[in-house]
């Protein structure tokens, strides 16, 4: 083509690429990146562009052969990781994450084995809901306190068992906010022997009473981030919190009728009381 482009900007292209994924798919996510301090903003990225790919595998792309779409990812990634170059954008960006921040191949493989889950298990008992959640967020909670620990293996096993709860703990927000299209368009129902064609207030209590506990760990946790990575967590905590807050108050039956949103504009507004607290040391 007449222009050598060197590695260096192909590196580039690729972190923008899942930073540009990040802000178009989540504005919550985004805020709490754009939080962060800057040395760890394109691993959180990185991250979250990974995720979001498989997830739309197995979710969103219903007119292909998911199958084996997914297996098909499963295998570029760990080419990539293990070839330290992909030609998926996405997936060089997280390979590039995985060896800066030392991930280990567990983290991936146990996220990757949950993606299988959902194109598999509609229905689960305590313990495939328990093992799901493990892959599906709590080991992502676990690649973020890499990226913030920056290799002080000392600091991570402290605080790991803190970041899975909190992943956790979104991971079932999620599940209540998104019920009625999970129940609806892909037949699914994560909570444990749950009836969703009955689904009562005693259960959306019982619930909640787990998320609550979650959250309550988790924030322990919050408190002995680092410094420059405790703002953007701890934004994303308020958040998922204030989520938590208006599902509460839903009655059980309209879980199912409608999905339950904070608009952004109160989005920013709890960014900037976020602020308030971290810059005053009132967390």
């Amino acid at each position: 083509m007449g222009t050598t482009i060197n590695r260096a900007l192909y590196d580039q292209v690729c972190l923008l690429n899942s930073k540009k994924m990040t802000r178009l798919y989540s504005t919550s996510f985004s805020l709490g990146a754009a939080s962060l301090a800057s040395r760890h903003r394109n691993g959180i990225y990185a991250v979250y562009g990974f995720v979001r790919l498989a997830d739309e595998i197995v979710d969103t792309f219903h007119d292909q052969p998911q199958s084996e779409l997914l297996s098909a990812f499963e295998s570029d990634t760990w080419t990539a990781i293990e070839q330290r170059f992909s030609l998926n954008p996405v997936l060089h960006a997280f390979q590039m994450v995985y060896h800066e921040f030392q991930f280990t191949p567990d983290l991936v493989d146990t996220f990757l084995r949950s993606m299988e889950m959902d194109l598999t298990d509609k229905f689960h008992d305590r313990e495939s809901y328990e093992q799901y959640i493990v892959g599906s967020a709590e080991v992502v909670g676990l690649m973020c306190l890499r990226i913030f620990i920056q290799g002080k293996d000392e600091q991570y096993e402290q605080l790991k068992p803190f970041a899975m709860k909190l992943g956790a703990a979104f991971q079932k927000i999620n599940f209540l906010r998104d019920m009625k299209d999970d129940y609806e368009k892909l037949g699914r129902t994560y909570f444990p022997s749950a009836d969703l064609s009955r689904f009562d207030q005693d259960t959306k209590d019982f619930i909640e009473q787990e998320i609550e506990e979650d959250f309550r760990i988790a924030y322990e946790g919050i408190k002995q981030l680092p410094r420059d990575s405790r703002f953007g967590v701890y934004v994303a905590y308020v958040y998922y919190y204030r989520l938590f807050q208006k599902i509460k108050s839903t009655p059980a039956p309209h879980l199912l009728q409608s999905r339950i949103r904070i608009p952004n504009q109160k989005k920013y507004s709890l960014f900037l009381t976020s602020y308030f607290r971290h810059s005053f040391n009132l967390l």
